[in-house]
Order: C-alpha cells, then structure tokens, then sequence
C-alpha cells in the first residue's frame, strides 16, 4: 500500500508537466502547483483506499502547523512544536471520515526536523534551507466496512491548524483517481 501512496505524485505527473509547459514561466516559483513548491498557506494530501486499508499521507510547509520554519529558540516554539505533534497524533480529530466504515489507527509516522529531539540548531535539517521546514504526516488506518468509506472531510485539519489554506487532495480508490482542491468552503472530498 505504501507503494501506492507514492506512485502516486508520478501518475499525476503527465498531467503537471503538460500544465507547466503551457504556463506562463515569469511567475514566482512558489506560484506554480505541487510538486516542490514550498507555498505557505498550501498543504498537500493522498488518500489511498485498498482494500480494507486507508493511507493518508500529508506534506505542509512547517509554518501551516507551528506558525514557523525556524529551528525552535524558545520555550513558546517548543510548546507550539508540541502541540502540532500532539495533534497531528491524532488523525481522528483531523480527517473526518465515515463511522460506518469502522476504520482504526494501526500506524502513524510523523517526520520533520522541527520534531528531533537534542540535535543542535546548526544541525537541523543539514544540506536543507532551514527557512523551509515541512513535515510528514502518514497515517494507516484498518477498515472494518471499507465499502461504507465514501470520502475524507478536512474541517478538523482546518480548524486545528487555521494556518492551512488549502489542500491539494488526491484520492485513489475503487472509482479510480480524483483531485480536488480543499479549503475552509470546500472541506470534502470524494473517492
């Protein structure tokens, strides 16, 4: 499964790489779509459906969830680091998903420099550009009724983290691949 998730940005890729070359190239990097920018405000999703297993990977510039980029330097960016990871442990609050599909948290890994424990500042993100700290969030969830799982509701990602804008969303499931770009007026998406 975890396969799927990332063949996914691939299979889209076709259809950005024809979108870029027909796009005006004088706008600023951050403008253009996925793949790479770093855009605060932005986050992207996949949600994976296979079988009975749900994978929900998300990728967001740190600023989204913390409100900075930078390496923490006080005891305020420390308990903002703590509550984005005390959240983010816990998709449930953040991904509404349908009760009737019975599905359960078997595996969550969060992953950013921001959350390394006693690794000195210059340290952080070694070889990166420290003013552009993203974390990853993957989730696996078990599903009981996968048949009843219809979409995913983004409103509690939004309310917990009202630095996110939008989300690109891509969604791969028994219908096959869709996108759509969520925010706090379109807070759902469909497989």
């Amino acid at each position: 499964m975890h396969h799927l998730l990332l063949a996914l940005p691939f299979a889209l890729l076709p259809g950005f790489v024809l979108a870029a070359e027909t796009h005006d190239h004088d706008h600023h990097h951050a403008q253009h779509g996925s793949l790479g920018a770093h855009e605060h405000g932005a986050a992207e999703l996949d949600v994976a459906l296979d079988s009975s297993t749900l994978e929900i990977e998300m990728r967001s510039p740190a600023m989204n969830l913390v409100g900075f980029e930078h390496a923490p330097n006080s005891e305020a960016d420390d308990r903002k680091i703590a509550d984005a990871r005390k959240r983010l442990e816990q998709p449930d609050t953040l991904f509404g998903l349908s009760a009737a599909a019975g599905c359960v948290l078997a595996e969550t890994d969060l992953q950013s420099p921001l959350f390394e424990d006693d690794v000195p500042e210059h340290e952080h993100e070694e070889g990166h550009d420290q003013d552009h700290s993203e974390i990853h969030a993957r989730y696996r969830f078990d599903c009981a009724t996968p048949q009843a799982l219809t979409g995913v509701d983004l409103q509690g990602l939004f309310a917990a983290f009202p630095g996110t804008e939008k989300v690109q969303t891509q969604l791969i499931g028994p219908n096959g691949q869709h996108g759509a770009q969520l925010s706090a007026d379109q807070l759902r998406a469909e497989f």
